[in-house]
């Protein structure tokens, strides 16, 4: 089912009290200049601080950052295929990391995925500018397939994170995408993902409006 863009644009400028609010309040996607201009070891880290985060507080792996690029050399990636699962294994004694094994070992294997991808398209920001909005779900699904962690909500959260347009299914989204009719629960089989994007280019197409605005735009249709 269609969500009308009138009735959206209209609610949540009530909600925000203005335009100028409204549009203060919204995400803003990266350029093609900006993803291709960013390098490879940026996409590198970016990831796997998306992965750290998973189910830890953000702040908590946000202020231990810096320590991790030093530990990592910056996270340049030809270097990170490199690690020994010696290395892996005395950063696990390292306190100022955070010790998690599964995610330790997603920095060697995220980082062959960058360069396989710097093969075919020259540059991971290539690749990423490459790819249609359209699409994003396909975009999910090749991140999660090829990558190491980058599961559930880790590929979009990382996408959003790097400034490549994406919407994210957060708990307020997928109610308000229930309430709407477009799914009856939260998408995770790809026959609900595609009534999702259609969903979200059905949106994009009436309002101009990148992704990452609309998705946040949904989100504050909900009581939450």
């Amino acid at each position: 089912m269609a969500i009308d863009y009138q009735w959206l644009y209209e609610y949540v400028l009530r909600r925000k009290g203005s335009i100028t609010e409204l549009e203060n309040s919204l995400p803003q996607p990266a350029t093609e200049h900006e993803l291709i201009a960013c390098t490879d070891d940026r996409y590198l880290s970016l990831m796997t601080q998306r992965v750290f985060r998973a189910g830890l507080r953000h702040a908590m792996v946000d202020a231990r950052w810096p320590v991790f690029e030093e530990v990592f050399w910056g996270f340049d990636p030809d270097k990170m295929i490199l690690l020994s699962a010696e290395h892996i294994e005395n950063c696990m004694q390292d306190a100022r990391l955070i010790r998690h094994l599964g995610k330790l070992k997603s920095i060697p294997r995220n980082a062959q995925m960058i360069l396989d991808v710097r093969q075919t398209h020259g540059s991971f920001g290539q690749f990423l500018a490459q790819w249609p909005s359209t699409d994003c779900v396909g975009l999910w699904r090749f991140l999660h397939k090829r990558g190491y962690q980058l599961g559930g909500r880790s590929a979009p959260g990382f996408l959003r994170m790097a400034g490549k347009d994406t919407f994210l299914l957060t708990d307020d989204v997928v109610a308000a995408l229930i309430a709407q009719g477009v799914i009856d629960k939260r998408p995770t089989s790809q026959a609900d993902l595609k009534l999702t994007q259609a969903a979200f280019n059905q949106l994009q197409e009436s309002s101009g409006r990148p992704l990452c605005q609309l998705s946040a735009m949904l989100a504050l249709t909900t009581n939450h």
